[in-house]
């Protein structure tokens, strides 16, 4: 800038030798007061200079004068690595991590209006003759008050079934029908113990006496008897007869009472998924699903109980409210309310719907108050977070965002823009982390950081209003700024056949009938929340998968009895049917943004599986085969060549009591993971410890005449992922990267008949340029001969798909119908698509240059 460097009495906030991750030693100058938006291709270093530099050393301060009791309650960052930070107000992160995944963390709780909500019923509530006030808490299932007593308060209760635990009644015992119990000598054990008491192992299960089968599968009787392995029923009662010495006393568990033993108990996660499989999960029988207790579910407003008011739309919620709100309290056909009981309920009402005004403007009136959050896309729960800060009417704060645009249609950024607006008008500052050219345009300041990503990026290119960047050669982010993009389109490809759905029935789709193409890239489009994923990653995946004999992946979150319980995070039944050329499928891939790995042990290259073939090449080096060493024995993850001091981890924590804990390189193999005499065996000049330290583009070169290895490194580098290292922890990725991971994982892969591949939103958290490259490998796929449909806002890469379904035209109950379908020009020319003026522009954009 040609003006003397700004000081923080300027209104700048001023980082010095910021050095955070990837970042080279950057100084640069914010404006406060402003809307500063931080740019750059992924992975360059733009979070950790927003998050890791500014919002952690704002929370460290914010810490520093509070007590050391009370920063012991805060998930604290750690120290930045920065020389200085001056005139840096109190931060607020918003960042797009998924948060609490409780199963009974809800929307409602997580905006707060719940409590404002279960006030209402309290105070102002209908309740039944002769019944005494129920206090607020009485109105939430997490209590002890409220909680229905049989589910707890989950709606769902556990139950096993004979047809549970006896999947083919045609078996004997003896051909183990009763598949719960254990498979290996537990299940013997069990059935030589029946023999002993005499009961039938040999005849079908289903010839026995209904009273026997009882027995064996509910008994909570636990009889020890003597047990003659190997003996026939003959034997055994002879052997008994005549007290003959059994080989050891054997008690009985019912298969029932081993099932829920061993779900309640066993540490092993696979035998509790195993026993899980076996349970039937049921409405309660008492609350039928409304998890609280019958009292509480007398009171009524507006007609319904706080369960059903909670289900409805945020939209029709505030509908019911607003008469209230305006002072109308009186009650249909009743008597007048009480002034103390009127007043309160004009306010709490007021306050709902003041409240909900604001996530409506977010485009989140669709969402209804007892939404698990485990359910909810990053940027729903961002925007949920933003609006609870909107409504706060903070002065003075400097607001962190992380790509508040996420999974937002181009109709919801312009709202999201105008909540971002309020709130610099109040008095704050934002400093957002975003790809998305609409947000990067409405900035009054832009940092772009680069050039490329990993150890080629972490330097501020450019500092300063928007419209300076355009001179700024080496930004990849001017380029498509402020330059049309112009890649040559090709024409769109033709359908090869179709797959028919009919009837779908899953969330707000309704009876749908759809025609999906095959052999083409299709790119389904709508609102947020008009039912795009549950089309395509739910009803389709399901469909398909049920055709192609495909178990569905568990739903994340463990076997945890709240979250297998919850009845909003119970995955929702597809109804419909499956038709049209579906025969021409062979294979399905459904790519989302789940994490690959629930623990740092899990990485780039263990995911991608070219570990096991670097772990075979270090066996077979000479140093290894004179020890006898196996690739096992380059695993940081069992015995034998890892370090056991940190087992594999490579650090140690330093717990600092009310200080964040501090990870520290683990002082015996000092951060490498491996013990001495592993370290000891090397290839092409490299331990394996340092082989994973290399970055995606470096190991590219060193395993160049490796063809498994170099085929993994090749496709993670062709989707933009070339600055990850090979080590890298699951648990650093982002959702974009992880399902990048993925998605290069099965690029990999020599397919065989066609496949579908089901994307969720693949540009999340991609810069433009990483679009076009994301966008060259899945043409490579559909010219391969196969399908891909993707869920997707990003307008270049709808632009640029064959065929488009749009879906809407709201969002929620107002959603759910296809508005319209075919190539992109076709639906630019809707008039009943919301997502046709954006595309109609796009398409004016790109044809523009043809014209001049």
């Amino acid at each position: 800038m040609s003006r003397s460097a700004p000081t923080p009495r300027d209104g700048f906030v001023q980082v010095r030798g910021a050095r955070e991750h990837n970042l080279k030693n950057v100084d640069v100058d914010l404006p406060r007061g402003a809307l500063v938006v931080f740019t750059g291709v992924s992975g360059s270093g733009k979070s950790s200079l927003a998050f890791g530099t500014l919002y952690a050393e704002a929370q460290r301060r914010y810490l520093d004068s509070v007590s050391p009791y009370a920063r012991r309650l805060f998930n604290q960052l750690g120290t930045p690595d920065v020389d200085r930070i001056e005139g840096l107000p109190p931060a607020v992160a918003l960042e797009q991590g998924r948060g609490v995944t409780s199963a009974r963390s809800t929307v409602g709780s997580l905006t707060t209006l719940n409590n404002v909500l279960r006030l209402l019923y309290s105070r102002a509530g209908d309740y039944p003759g002769g019944q005494g006030i129920i206090y607020a808490e009485g109105f939430s299932p997490n209590t002890p008050e409220g909680a229905c007593p049989e589910c707890h308060g989950l709606g769902r209760v556990f139950d096993v079934t004979e047809a549970s635990m006896v999947p083919d009644p045609s078996l004997t015992i003896r051909e183990r029908a009763i598949a719960a119990w254990p498979t290996a000598w537990g299940g013997q054990n069990q059935r030589d113990i029946l023999v002993t008491l005499g009961y039938d192992v040999d005849t079908p299960w289903r010839d026995l006496p209904q009273r026997d089968r009882d027995w064996i599968l509910f008994s909570d009787e636990q009889p020890q008897v003597p047990v003659y392995p190997g003996f026939t029923p003959e034997e055994t009662r002879r052997a008994l007869k005549r007290r003959a010495e059994p080989s050891y006393m054997g008690t009985f568990t019912s298969a029932r009472r081993h099932v829920l033993h061993t779900f309640a108990t066993s540490g092993s996660e696979s035998m509790k998924r195993r026993a899980a499989s076996f349970m039937v999960i049921r409405e309660c029988p008492v609350c039928h699903g409304k998890r609280l207790t019958r009292e509480a579910l007398g009171v009524t407003f507006a007609g319904l109980d706080i369960a059903d008011f909670s289900r409805l739309p945020l939209s029709r919620a505030a509908e019911l409210l607003a008469p209230a709100a305006r002072g109308d309290t009186d009650r249909p056909g009743g008597p007048p309310r009480p002034q103390e009981e009127a007043l309160a309920l004009t306010r709490l009402a007021g306050d709902l719907c003041a409240r909900i005004e604001v996530l409506g403007r977010l485009g989140l009136g669709y969402l209804a108050l007892e939404r698990g959050t485990p359910t909810l896309s990053p940027g729903e729960l961002q925007r949920l977070r933003l609006a609870t800060q909107l409504y706060s009417n903070l002065f003075g704060v400097v607001y962190v965002l992380d790509e508040p645009s996420a999974g937002l249609h181009p109709a919801d950024t312009e709202a999201l823009l105008g909540a971002l607006d309020d709130l610099k008008a109040g008095g704050n500052s934002l400093f957002v982390v975003e790809h998305d050219l609409a947000v990067i345009r409405h900035a009054d300041w832009i940092v772009d950081v680069g050039p490329a990503a990993g150890q080629d990026g972490g330097e501020v290119l450019y500092s300063g209003p928007p419209d300076g960047l355009r001179n700024v050669a080496a930004s990849q982010t001017a380029r498509h700024l402020f330059a049309t993009p112009t890649p040559p389109r090709p024409a769109p490809r033709q359908p090869q056949g179709w797959l028919e759905v009919q009837g779908v029935t899953r969330n707000n789709l309704r009876g749908l009938d759809a025609r999906l193409p095959l052999g083409v890239l299709t790119a389904v489009t709508g609102v947020s929340g008009s039912g795009k994923s549950s089309l395509i990653t739910q009803a389709l995946a399901d469909l398909l998968g049920a055709h192609l004999g495909v178990t569905p992946p568990a739903p994340e979150g463990g076997t945890d009895p709240a979250d297998l319980l919850s009845a909003d995070d119970a995955p929702a039944p597809t109804g419909g049917t499956l038709g049209g050329d579906v025969a021409r499928v062979k294979r399905l891939v459904q790519v989302t943004q789940s994490p690959i790995g629930r623990t740092p042990r899990s990485n780039v290259a263990t995911y991608t599986g070219l570990f096991d073939h670097v772990r075979n090449l270090f066996a077979a080096t000479p140093l290894a085969r004179r020890r006898h060493y196996r690739p096992g024995r380059f695993s940081f993850n069992v015995k034998g060549g890892r370090c056991e001091h940190c087992q594999g981890e490579g650090w140690v924590m330093v717990e600092l009591l009310f200080l964040p804990s501090v990870y520290a390189p683990c002082p015996v193999c000092h951060g490498a993971r491996f013990n001495d005499s592993t370290l000891e065996v090397k290839w092409a000049d490299l331990t394996i410890a340092q082989v994973l330290d290399l970055t995606v583009d470096a190991a590219a070169d060193v395993f160049a005449h490796e063809p498994p290895i170099a085929r993994a490194l090749s496709t993670l580098q062709e989707v933009g992922l070339g600055y990850l290292r090979l080590g890298q922890p699951a648990t650093e990725l982002s959702g974009g990267e992880a399902q990048r991971v993925k998605l290069a994982s099965e690029l990999q892969k020599a397919t065989r008949g066609h496949t579908v591949y089901l994307l969720d939103e693949p540009t999340t958290g991609l810069h433009p340029s990483d679009v076009e490259r994301l966008h060259a490998q899945l043409r490579r796929l559909v010219d391969a001969g196969h399908t891909v449909m993707l869920v997707e806002h990003d307008l270049g890469l709808i632009a640029a798909a064959d065929w488009v379904i749009d879906l809407g035209p709201g969002a929620g109950e107002d959603g759910g119908q296809i508005v319209a379908q075919g190539t992109p020009e076709q639906v630019a020319r809707s008039p009943r698509s919301r997502t046709a003026p954006y595309l109609r522009r796009e398409l004016d954009e790109r044809a523009q240059p043809a014209l001049t």
